[in-house]
């Protein structure tokens, strides 16, 4: 067999995978300790090198979830900077490249979202 050596350790809530919605559940679990008064240790383990290291890389953030669970995220200093300053969209055919328009408020229209890197 392998001979490798195991870690052991205790904690209350265990989270498998460090991508965006395990780090939301750490975050979101921790607060709602802090406002019951509790001290629950939450523990969460990722299979990459670093916490959201295997997400995407180009996304667009639209970013009221994260105003709804960190609501002072600008001034934490959040490594969001990027804001959507336009929006294109094109048709591409064989031989020819259509520019169509984006509708405001439609899925296209990226007003107010940041381009980020998840990983």
């Amino acid at each position: 067999g392998i001979d490798m050596e195991r870690a052991a350790d205790q904690t209350d809530v265990l989270i498998v995978g460090g991508g965006p919605a395990g780090l939301c559940a750490a975050i979101k679990f921790k607060q709602l300790c802090n406002d019951a008064g509790v001290d629950w240790r939450v523990t969460l383990i990722e299979k990459a090198g670093t916490p959201g290291a295997h997400t995407l890389s180009g996304a667009v953030l639209e970013p009221r979830a994260l105003n709804e669970l960190l609501p002072d995220w600008k001034e934490m200093g959040a490594p969001i900077t990027n804001a959507v300053k336009s929006d294109s969209m094109t048709l591409l055919t064989s031989s020819l490249s259509i520019p169509l328009p984006v509708l405001p408020k439609s899925p296209a229209d990226n007003h107010g979202n940041y381009i980020v890197r998840l990983g």
